[in-house]
């Protein structure tokens, strides 16, 4: 078989891409952790991202790949390159796999870790010596409340048959997948399975705004958080760890115990930096071990801390088998989606009636920038397996963005072909901090009601996300479960996804984002 030609990189010195290990060696820009690779006397992001989206498909398009290296403006233009790429996943299934690990090999082969002045490769830098060290100190709940399953939702409570009733509901207007809906109501149908007494569950960003700690707190398990030193941010984390019925292990610089009242002040590790140190930590702890990925920073920092998450988890896999990866996936990304809600977004748009009389003019008037198809019909993939690729990446979050989430799905999709139980599940768009901080993003939230898209309260998204976590947990069959056949590997992404309505919208994302948030901007 002939080998792909070599990628050619104009945007930098017309030089090959390097395809070796980069070579350990000083560090001259003061680079501290987890960093970028060297591109000539800076540390491009834009290179990279498109380096390992070109590498991840070199083999199997060729094509494709040189239009990534050639493409002058990324910033602008990344969706199409990325659309491109779940296009060739789903026509060809059989290279799915191969592509993400193809990226991920890529990842490894360029980005170094910085420590005393000295650069190493990533993956090797988390088994060098170290003499740093993290201790463990674990805080005991006092709650004795059996596990239930309660979601807070507009002032409500929902649990029982008041849950299901919402979840079908969501399942109606189209904000949810039909597996959505089902993957809850086994977890209300089996309270049990809450009792998490058995799982130890490590939370990386356990400040992060939507992630399960609080909820998981009071379903007993045995949690181990991990976040930055920062004792405002630990005190609110002890504090829920002492509210619940499980245990909370925390990682502290030197030893304490859980009555020390020092303990918010020497709580914590960073990520980013204090990566060797994590990993030797998380080897300690016991198995079973899922290990969920929720730590979010701005720009470049995110690529990096998707790196850092990544690299732990493989580490941890290689080691022993017994470890599940947690992913929540952004729903402002390209998916290929159901067939069922490809065809409610085709018929959607066929069925706009008088809106037409407002919507068709502003299409017009922006050259066919606003108000677009979202899903211009139904594809037929291999082996009878239909679906429709709906393309909800958001330009004012960035490519770096983009990265850092197809990351997550790489190892999403290697972690289960390796033979690892994984929980990937597509969570709705949240009314978080990190979001609101964006004038253009806090008016579209505000206005995404003028389509039919629900935006989620953080509370509301986290409980739903712990309870499908559980389900994954515990099931026996299906797409978590390595064993379980697909009709498609991209079929994981789809099962169970709460994507806030962004799948049967009649108008591509992207192209309502606008209207949206005009028209949140006045009320």
């Amino acid at each position: 078989m002939n080998s792909p030609p070599p990628l050619r990189v104009a945007s930098l010195d017309d030089t090959l891409i390097e395809r070796s290990a980069p070579v350990s060696g000083a560090v001259a820009d003061g680079a501290v952790g987890v960093a970028f690779p060297r591109a000539g006397e800076g540390r491009s992001t834009t290179a990279t991202g498109k380096r390992l989206f070109a590498e991840a498909i070199q083999v199997a398009a060729p094509g494709l790949a040189q239009a990534i290296v050639d493409e002058s403006d990324w910033r602008h233009r990344y969706p199409a390159h990325l659309r491109a790429q779940v296009e060739l996943m789903f026509d060809k299934p059989e290279e799915t796999v191969a592509i993400a690990r193809r990226g991920l090999d890529t990842v490894y082969r360029s980005f170094e870790f910085c420590r005393d002045g000295a650069a190493m490769p990533l993956d090797l830098a988390l088994r060098a010596p170290c003499a740093e060290r993290l201790y463990t100190v674990t805080v005991a709940g006092h709650g004795k409340e059996a596990p239930r399953l309660e979601v807070p939702y507009r002032g409500e409570r929902l649990a029982g048959s008041a849950l299901v009733a919402q979840l079908h509901h969501w399942v109606e207007r189209g904000i949810a997948e039909p597996s959505f809906a089902a993957a809850i109501e086994a977890v209300v149908a089996r309270p049990e399975w809450l009792d998490l007494s058995d799982w130890n569950i490590a939370v990386l960003g356990a400040g992060a705004q939507l992630n399960p700690l609080a909820t998981l707190a009071s379903w007993r398990a045995t949690l181990i958080a991990v976040d930055v030193p920062d004792p405002k941010l630990w005190h609110r984390l002890i504090g829920i760890a002492r509210a619940g019925n499980g245990r909370v292990r925390i990682p502290v610089r030197e030893g304490s115990s859980a009555d020390d009242p020092r303990l918010a002040e020497l709580a914590g590790a960073d990520l980013l930096t204090a990566t060797p140190q994590i990993r030797n930590w998380l080897v300690s702890m016991p198995e079973p071990l899922a290990i969920g990925c929720f730590a979010y920073l701005d720009g470049e920092a995110h690529v990096r801390l998707a790196v850092a998450m990544d690299a732990l988890i493989a580490d941890l896999a290689a080691l022993r088998r017994n470890v599940v990866p947690v992913f929540l996936l952004t729903p402002t990304d390209c998916y290929a989606v159901p067939a069922p809600a490809a065809e409610r977004a085709v018929n959607n748009w066929a069925a706009r009636g008088a809106q037409r009389v407002w919507q068709e003019p502003l299409r017009w008037a922006s050259r066919d920038r606003l108000l677009t198809p979202n899903v211009q019909r139904v594809l037929d993939g291999p082996d009878g397996f239909r679906a429709g690729i709906v393309d909800a990446l958001v330009l004012e979050q960035g490519p770096n963005y983009a990265l850092a989430k197809r990351l997550q799905q790489w190892r999403a999709l290697v972690a289960r072909a390796d033979g690892l139980r994984v929980s990937a599940k597509v969570a709705p768009i949240t009314r978080t901090q990190s979001v609101l901080r964006h004038r253009a993003m806090r008016a579209a939230y505000a206005g995404a009601h003028l389509f039919d898209v629900e935006v989620f309260e953080p509370e509301t998204a986290s409980v739903l996300m712990a309870a499908l976590l559980v389900h994954d947990l515990r099931i026996g069959n299906g797409a978590a479960v390595p064993g379980a056949v697909l009709a498609h590997p991209l079929q994981l992404f789809m099962e169970g996804a709460l994507h806030s309505g962004l799948w049967t919208l009649p108008f591509a994302p992207r192209s309502a984002l606008p209207v949206a948030a005009l028209r949140g901007a006045f009320s």
